[in-house]
């Protein structure tokens, strides 16, 4: 393994941050409930982790504005602009999910 400083670990980890954010934010087709389902977050889960890594560090965030840094708009916005409906086979795997997970 290449021995990487904590700054220059922390800048790698940083960036892919960024990548997989800007990335989500360009793939406004894939729906919150499809991530979910393939891999287990989705953007409202990393938006939490945003905030709870600030809030790690003293930093108060609200949710809003978490979700605002990953979305890159209002949150409500987003809903409004390219949320759709989840299909019912969707709907089912993440029933499904949620049953065996408990």
């Amino acid at each position: 393994m290449t021995d990487l400083s904590d700054a220059e670990r922390t800048a790698l980890e940083a960036a892919a941050f960024r990548r997989l954010r800007d990335h989500l934010r360009e793939r406004t087709d894939v729906q919150n409930i499809d991530l979910m389902n393939l891999a287990g977050f989705c953007r409202n889960c990393l938006s939490n982790w945003y905030r709870e890594a600030a809030e790690a560090q003293g930093i108060a965030m609200t949710k809003d504005t978490s979700r605002e840094i990953v979305y890159g708009m209002p949150y409500d916005e987003w809903r409004e602009k390219y949320q759709r409906e989840a299909s019912a086979d969707a709907q089912a795997a993440f029933t499904a999910k949620a049953k065996s997970d408990s």
